[in-house]
């Protein structure tokens, strides 16, 4: 099985709260050939299924108040990993994850991944490869 990783983008102003949270260098978004999705930040993770994910959206820059840390969305029922205010990827799901926090499941994650395009081409390529079938 291949995993590829795709690490954060940590803005080291912020570190204190990295620690307190147990945010490191490893945390990030793991996608896997068996189609396995999983976003961990510090001692909170999401894991789904790339079939579960509907669309991305590369999204930012942001007021860092609203993009930096583990937060909820004040619109919906969206979930921000955050480690920078410049640039991140906007994840909508099928069906909802799991609550991480809050009282409600989640229908979006933004991750603020050092690469973001190149997360959504590898979740985009993931969807087009399944869309095609098995080759014959």
């Amino acid at each position: 099985m291949t995993t590829q990783h795709f690490p954060y983008r940590l803005d080291k102003r912020w570190a204190p709260l990295f620690f307190a949270l147990g945010v490191g260098d490893d945390d990030g978004v793991d996608i896997s050939d068996n189609g396995d999705f999983v976003a961990t930040f510090g001692r909170f993770s999401v894991k789904t299924t790339l079939d579960n994910i509907d669309h991305t959206l590369v999204t930012g820059p942001h007021r860092w108040y609203t993009a930096v840390g583990l937060r909820l969305s004040f619109t919906d029922d969206g979930i921000t990993f955050g480690t920078n205010h410049r640039k991140g990827l906007s994840i909508a799901f099928v069906d909802k994850i799991p609550r991480v926090i809050g009282f409600r499941n989640h229908s979006l994650l933004w991750v603020s991944v050092a690469d973001p395009e190149g997360l959504a081409a590898a979740i985009g390529k993931h969807k087009r490869s399944r869309a095609m079938g098995p080759s014959t």
